[in-house]
């Protein structure tokens, strides 16, 4: 016989229904454990207490893997349900008194994870209230998340025109040739591009914008593109060409500390730097939240205050 709401009600806790959702999500009670700062035996714990309240079980093990029983998943519809419930209730309270509250999610480009901490601190002074996440991938990444739909506002540069996008930008993105120390290259008085381009080119993998704008300037200036090495991440990038495995195009803003350590240089060659602008991103179609607003508003607001931030000497 189904159980009353009375009597459900007064068996559940908000708690049990925080460590269930964290459970479903990362598929172990351990990883659970670890998200809520919990043992592994308290989240089984909260679990069977749970599942002494809506008298079903939710989970089971097959072998060694963890598998969600058709109660469970109907729950989990239930407490997704209601955590949204919550935090557009936490929002709009918020605006009652006054205040901007809510979660605002954050995916950035590689070459933009930079700056995204800057930009966020006096946001969070103002907003308080806000809760932000924030995810870093590569271009392609975070176009697949903007054609689903995942995310709040996305941080990246060369923007695609052929989709229905709302486009905010909002500080310009160099990317300049850098060889290390020392480079024999430094030691001419003229370098042409291609000389450059052929000195064992380091690149990003496919999908990274930084990537896309060399590859389209090469095709536009009738230049060969000969990567030497793909290698997965600007750090690392930047750490290749002062191990000197080679040269690269690189976000001046991910090497200002090396630039000015003189460990990588920038040397002067023809059609470099290419200019990009940094852009908060979202679908046209998407009506912001209020969170997502207040933080439009503040990156209009603050564009010249970010160029002398990020730009100035």
């Amino acid at each position: 016989m189904p159980l009353s709401i009375q009597k459900m009600t007064s068996r559940l806790s908000f708690r049990q229904l925080q460590v269930f959702k964290a459970v479903y999500e990362l598929q172990s009670y351990s990883k659970a454990g670890e998200l809520l700062g919990l043992t592994q035996p308290a989240v089984s714990s909260q679990i069977r207490q749970l599942e002494q309240g809506v008298d079903q079980p939710l989970f089971e093990y097959v072998g060694r893997r963890l598998f969600c029983t058709a109660a469970g998943e109907r729950l989990y519809e239930s407490i997704n349900a209601i955590f949204i419930e919550l935090s557009d209730l936490q929002t709009d309270l918020g605006a009652l008194k006054g205040n901007i509250a809510g979660e605002l999610k954050l995916v950035a480009v590689n070459t933009a994870q930079y700056m995204v901490p800057y930009l966020l601190r006096a946001f969070l002074d103002l907003h308080p209230l806000i809760s932000v996440r924030i995810r870093v991938v590569n271009r392609a990444t975070a176009l697949q998340g903007l054609n689903e739909n995942n995310d709040d506002l996305v941080i990246m540069g060369m923007v695609p025109t052929d989709k229905p996008l709302a486009s905010l930008p909002f500080l310009d993105n160099e990317l300049v040739p850098v060889v290390p120390q020392g480079h024999p290259l430094l030691e001419q008085s003229q370098i042409s591009p291609q000389q450059f381009l052929s000195s064992g080119l380091l690149v990003r993998e496919q999908g990274s914008g930084s990537r896309l704008a060399l590859e389209q300037h090469c095709q536009q200036q009738r230049l060969r593109f000969p990567p030497s090495m793909e290698i997965g991440s600007n750090d690392a990038l930047k750490h290749s060409v002062i191990a000197g495995l080679g040269v690269a195009v690189l976000p001046k803003l991910s090497i200002l500390s090396e630039l000015e350590l003189g460990r990588l240089i920038i040397p002067q060659i023809d059609g470099f730097p290419l200019r990009r602008s940094f852009c908060v991103v979202h679908p046209q179609a998407k009506h912001p939240t209020p969170a997502m607003q207040a933080f439009l508003d503040y990156i209009q607001q603050n564009i010249k205050q970010f160029e002398r931030m990020f730009l100035g000497d």
